[in-house]
């Protein structure tokens, strides 16, 4: 995982450089959750990547998200979920939660 010092100042520069930028965070988990609270993903408006709040679909919506926030300054609170029921029934050991804060850098 990289060091979220690093995720900030890759995002810092990016704007420095006159691009769009967002930052996710993950601000809950609750049961199994790829990353733990506290973790990043910058995101600029070209799609470049920095960090990781999850990893699969969930870190694709993120990235879709974030390019939203990005155009239009309205931050986001993303909810991310499998039941531990429905969790057996797709093959995954158990369920889980998070949640991410989704903002645009200024």
């Amino acid at each position: 995982m990289q060091d979220p010092d690093d995720v900030l100042k890759r995002a810092a520069d990016w704007r420095a450089a006159g691009k769009g930028v967002a930052i996710a965070t993950v601000v809950s988990t609750w049961g199994s959750s790829p990353r733990p609270v506290g973790s990043q993903l910058a995101v600029d408006e070209s799609g470049a990547m920095a960090g990781s709040v999850s990893g699969g679909c969930i870190e694709g919506a993120v990235v879709t998200e974030a390019l939203e926030v990005i155009r239009d300054g309205r931050p986001r609170l993303l909810d991310f979920g499998v039941t531990n029921e429905l969790a057996w029934e797709v093959g995954l050991a158990c369920g889980g939660k998070m949640q991410v804060y989704l903002e645009r850098l200024e």
